[in-house]
């Protein structure tokens, strides 16, 4: 008897990386990409359209980020699996993705070894740490204590705000994306200028740039 096909949505705005990543996929008898995303809003709508088991989530992406799209998802579909892949060996991202709700952290460098193991290790519940990060980011997180990975002074929502401001929408386009009130976004965006002590757009493009929120 065949075993059941895993459904996979894959998500990453660099199309020539996606035909990879599904090529690798399916090479497996048990998994079949029926859904593909070229940023992270649209990775939300269709993972909440489309029957998939797993959803495989670049990190940098325009509009929500993969660890964004993560924790949407996490919110509407919790049976959902996600995994994070990325460029970058990152602490703060690592962490961040695990707050996110997702199964594991895949490193681009190493997709064509770890990407399958990640997602058999999503799928049957457990988390995967990437093998060669995961030694010492978990030192240093013991080392510095828990608190140190919950410095961003911003929310959620507020991250989620500026990273759209760095990507030069206007307040209206912004709530029209997160479905809420042009008001409540020039709330937020004046929240972030005074939590962060930013005075301009470029200021906040430069953190957003150095939070890899978005791309330089």
């Amino acid at each position: 008897m065949n075993a059941p096909l895993t459904k996979v949505l894959l998500a990453d705005d660099h199309a020539v990386l996606r035909r990879g990543l599904k090529g690798l996929l399916e090479e497996q008898e048990d998994f079949v990409v029926v859904a593909e995303a070229s940023d992270g809003a649209e990775a939300v709508s269709a993972a909440l359209a489309a029957e998939v088991d797993l959803a495989i989530l670049d990190v940098s992406m325009p509009r929500l980020t993969g660890i964004q799209a993560a924790r949407q998802l996490a919110e509407h579909r919790p049976n959902l699996r996600t995994l994070i892949l990325s460029m970058h060996e990152n602490e703060q991202f690592f962490f961040e993705a695990l707050r996110a709700g997702a199964s594991g952290y895949v490193l681009k460098s190493a997709a064509h070894e770890d990407l399958v193991p990640a997602c058999r290790a999503a799928l049957r519940g457990e988390p995967f740490l990437y093998p060669r990060g995961v030694a010492a980011l978990v030192r240093e997180f013991l080392d510095r204590g828990a608190d140190s990975t919950q410095s961003d002074p911003l929310s959620a929502r507020e991250t989620e705000i500026v990273k759209l401001i760095a990507e030069g929408m206007t307040g209206r386009e912004i709530a029209e994306l997160l479905h809420i009130a042009e008001k409540t976004v020039e709330r937020h965006r004046s929240n972030v200028f005074e939590k962060l002590g930013l005075k301009d757009r470029v200021a906040l493009t430069r953190y957003a740039i150095r939070r890899g929120l978005v791309e330089p």
